[in-house]
């Protein structure tokens, strides 16, 4: 694909299949085929939730024992290729174009990048992660002491591989949408290799796969997450925990989450995105303050030093014999990201018009990914920290109950006494406002997302549609929850797991197509730009004659 694609024949091969009636505008293949899915699978999980996570476990087993390799090597091959298009002659391409302005500044843009990308991951592992490491040694980072170990084995699951996959899969779809005039969608990552067809039934297949992996997967998060939420609300107020009252928090998560869609980009997910920075900021100095400070800067500066030192051997290391931890964390992990990256990807996509290839990748890279390594050892270290302590206490209870890991180790947390019921209190309520904000903002961005590919790719849609995905997202968790609890929810999440190999093997073939169409728009870009410079030379020298004829 050498030449930009028309607009005009876009909107006719691709838009003028939407329905547009009753307030929407939906490309009706898609949105019916995720429909039919979502009511299938519900079924299907309503009849034999057992049978179903029975099946979908074999299927995730085979596929992480038999391809753990594939994802291994793929995520490595994503942070090779994105560091090459960010130091190479084209990270001075720019996307939308030479004369594209950015839309939002660099606080709010990594804000959103963050809360998008894994803010509630962060909240909801940061405390158990590395406990469970630290208790059992991983056959990674094998060279410092178990602390140092634990963290930098946490860092490499949340650092440089996630986000490498979220860089490399976000250029691309922000490439062909703003500088090759193509929809906003999945489908077009693929219209290089597949021409038209990706604006037919191929192309309906393809957004039909990333909707209900996006679905799906964050409906297996709200669920999973609205027990850390409830969990929070007990310690707090003694509220039960138990399914009705988790399915009426998401019913009120998925309420604000509708006000935050309705209201855009802008100002919903931008206001919550920001307000997600500085209560976390708040919080997490609040811990650093409390807990362990000198301990938390020796595990941060040491751990970061054996991630890095270690970073290439742990990177490429395959297990031969025992797969089992392996499977369970590295590759588990890496299948997850995957497929969860057609959802981040398109909404980094869609909020970073205006910035060169190489501002995107090396922020997307580096900025998400060293907050991230300074939150866990903030968390973390304060964890192992007041394990070691406790004997062993704070792993106890959460290898027996994760969602209350972080509200358990506030209250280990070495306050004065007089201060000590107040803060506890304070720290708490943070950090289940932090824990809602995050998963409002999950929500909204999400249900934009699927919006987005529902609609063929447009980039304006009514706020009806909108709402509709935000309540289907919600529906779905509920719905699960109700019929199986976490089994069916965990279910759901080794489904959508399973759809990260085909996705690792396509975005490997496409990354050639996309350097070879980022080749052609350096030497445009770099024309323009030289032109430009060359107009502004001859305006200066008609500049210096006049003011010479005026002397």
């Amino acid at each position: 694909m050498s030449k930009d694609v028309n607009s005009n024949e876009l909107e006719q091969k691709l838009f003028s299949r939407n329905f547009t009636k009753l307030g929407l505008d939906l490309n009706p293949v898609v949105s019916l085929a995720v429909g039919i899915f979502v009511l299938i699978f519900s079924l299907y999980a309503l009849i034999n939730i057992s049978h179903a996570q029975v099946v979908f476990e074999k299927v995730r087993d085979f596929i992480i024992t038999n391809f753990d390799w594939t994802f291994i090597l793929a995520s490595n091959f994503f942070i090779i290729i994105s560091l090459y298009m960010a130091f190479s002659k084209l990270g001075s391409v720019k996307i939308g174009g030479v004369h594209s302005e950015t839309e939002f500044s660099n606080f709010a843009w990594y804000s959103m990048l963050i809360s998008a990308g894994m803010g509630i991951g962060l909240m909801f592992w940061s405390v158990g992660e590395p406990l469970w490491h630290f208790e059992s040694t991983p056959p990674v980072f094998q060279h410092g002491n178990p602390t140092y170990a634990a963290m930098a084995t946490t860092f490499f699951h949340w650092g440089l591989h996630p986000w490498g996959i979220y860089a490399f899969i976000s250029l691309a779809l922000a490439f062909f949408a703003y500088n090759k005039n193509l929809p906003l969608s999945l489908r077009s990552v693929f219209y290089p290799l597949f021409g038209d067809k990706v604006f037919g039934v191929l192309g309906d297949i393809i957004d039909s796969l990333a909707v209900i992996a996006t679905l799906f997967g964050l409906a297996t998060s709200l669920g999973l997450g609205v027990q850390q939420i409830n969990s929070g609300l007990n310690y707090l107020v003694g509220l039960p925990i138990s399914i009705p009252i988790q399915v009426v928090l998401i019913v009120l998560i998925t309420f604000v989450a509708t006000i935050s869609v309705v209201s855009g980009i802008d100002k919903g997910v931008r206001f919550l995105s920001e307000l997600n920075m500085k209560l976390a900021a708040i919080f997490m100095i609040s811990i650093f303050i409390l807990g362990p400070t000198g301990y938390i800067l020796r595990v941060f500066s040491n751990s970061l030093g054996l991630y890095l030192n270690d970073f290439l051997s742990s990177s490429f290391f395959v297990s031969i014999t025992d797969k089992s931890w392996q499977g369970s964390w590295t590759v588990f992990y890496l299948a997850w990201w995957i497929s969860w990256s057609p959802f981040v990807g398109l909404f980094i996509a869609r909020i970073s018009k205006g910035r060169t290839i190489r501002e995107f990748v090396l922020a997307v890279l580096i900025i998400p990914s060293l907050l991230s390594f300074i939150w866990l050892s903030v968390f973390g270290g304060t964890a192992i920290s007041i394990n070691s302590t406790s004997g062993g206490a704070l792993f106890d209870i959460v290898r027996d109950n994760l969602p209350v890991a972080l509200f358990e180790m506030i209250t280990y947390l070495d306050i004065p006494t007089f201060l000590s019921g107040i803060f506890r209190v304070l720290l708490s309520v943070v950090a289940t406002l932090l824990i809602i904000s995050y998963f409002v903002t999950s929500s909204d961005s999400g249900s934009l997302v699927v919006d987005k590919i529902t609609s063929g790719g447009k980039l304006k849609t009514s706020s009806t549609q909108r709402v509709f995905w935000a309540v289907l997202e919600g529906l779905v968790a509920a719905v699960l929850l109700v019929i199986g609890g976490e089994r069916a929810l965990q279910a759901l999440q080794t489904a959508v797991i399973s759809t990260g190999l085909p996705f690792a093997i396509v975005l490997i073939v496409m990354s050639v197509s996309l350097i070879k169409n980022l080749q052609i728009s350096q030497r445009k870009q770099k024309r323009i730009r030289d032109i430009n410079q060359f107009k502004k030379m001859l305006k200066a020298i008609k500049e210096e004659e006049k003011q010479k004829q005026k002397g």
